[in-house]
């Protein structure tokens, strides 16, 4: 089967012709129609994220947003980040999987979806609606940037004055929740980037400026969602005594030293750490509610380096998404 492979950490993915993989006990074999491109694949492709096996996890297989058709079933399911927990630790068994210690991830300690065939454990894959199922690149990121997204989200509480930093994936799709939640959103993108600006006032941002500007209110809560650290006392300054600053994204450049008085008068500073299943039925729920649309930039599967470069220079509107034939 084709793939691209990363074999170090730094190193560009290469093609691979690889072995259809056998899927193992509590395993199926997945065919994949389409995966989204994530920044968490970025990370991991700089090295910033590595597999719990450290060195003996490379090669790795990435993409942990997986639009695919079980073998088994003929059923259309999403594969997401979270692939597999132990069960029965202190995490797993109070509803917090998310952050067992043992847990797998999608295209990290698993293969992923930049590949045409992939195993996963039956449990962690989501059933799709049928609509969202319908169309695989517009539905595949759904699978992270919304899942995340949508987890920032409801962390943040029921803030009516919503900020949100870094307009991408994630942004895109939880900005047309809140939305249709009756929230006002105010998005900040990198200074003097236009066109996210005029892309966030399209779904509905009621106000959109650079991340170097002050929001014209205060916010209730702020999402930042881009790897910037030093956004983070940014977003604690923009929002109101008793807010909330939810920092979405599994790495971060260092977050800078800030006075106590920026994080005083009971705000909230916190992270969200991968997602839940649970996570994946409720956001699913929400999307078709809201009627969510995704802006994908698609891609051939040979083609996913140059889709990780757009993805980290910001040529691309929405999310990119590797097509391998969703038809």
């Amino acid at each position: 089967m084709r793939a691209m492979v990363l074999d170090a950490p730094g190193q560009p993915l290469r093609p691979a012709d690889l072995p259809v993989p056998e899927p193992g006990r509590d395993q199926v074999l997945v065919r994949v129609l389409a995966c989204g491109v994530c920044r968490t694949d970025l990370h991991i492709r700089d090295g910033e994220v590595r597999p719990s096996a450290g060195d003996a996890g490379y090669p790795v297989v990435c993409g942990h947003q997986i639009v695919g058709e079980r073998q088994d079933t003929g059923a259309r399911v999403g594969i997401p980040w979270l692939g597999w927990t132990c069960g029965v630790c202190r995490y797993c068994t109070t509803g917090r999987e998310n952050l067992c210690d043992a847990a797998r991830f999608t295209g990290l300690d698993v293969p992923g979806g930049f590949a045409e065939w992939t195993v996963a454990d039956p449990r962690f894959c989501l059933p799709l609606p049928d609509a969202i199922a319908a169309d695989p690149v517009a539905a595949a990121p759904l699978l992270c940037a919304g899942l995340i997204g949508h987890r920032t989200l409801r962390l943040a509480g029921d803030a009516p004055r919503l900020g949100i930093y870094g307009f991408g994936a994630a942004a895109h799709l939880v900005c047309q929740v809140a939305v249709a939640e009756g929230r006002e959103v105010y998005a900040l993108t990198s200074p003097g980037d236009e066109a996210a600006q005029a892309f966030a006032r399209e779904l509905g941002a009621v106000w959109a400026g650079g991340s170097d500007e002050s929001p014209p209110v205060e916010l209730d809560a702020a999402l930042i969602f881009a790897p910037v650290g030093p956004l983070v006392p940014a977003a604690l300054r923009a929002v109101a005594k008793g807010g909330s600053v939810v920092c979405g994204g599994i790495h971060m450049s260092d977050i800078p030293g800030f006075p106590y008085a920026d994080l005083w008068g009971e705000r909230v500073l916190r992270s969200v750490a991968n997602l839940t299943r649970e996570d994946g039925a409720l956001f699913l729920d929400a999307a078709q509610r809201a009627g969510v649309t995704t802006r994908t930039t698609a891609y051939a599967l040979e083609d996913a380096e140059r889709a990780l470069e757009d993805l980290r220079t910001g040529r691309l509107e929405g999310a990119a998404v590797l097509d391998l034939g969703s038809g």
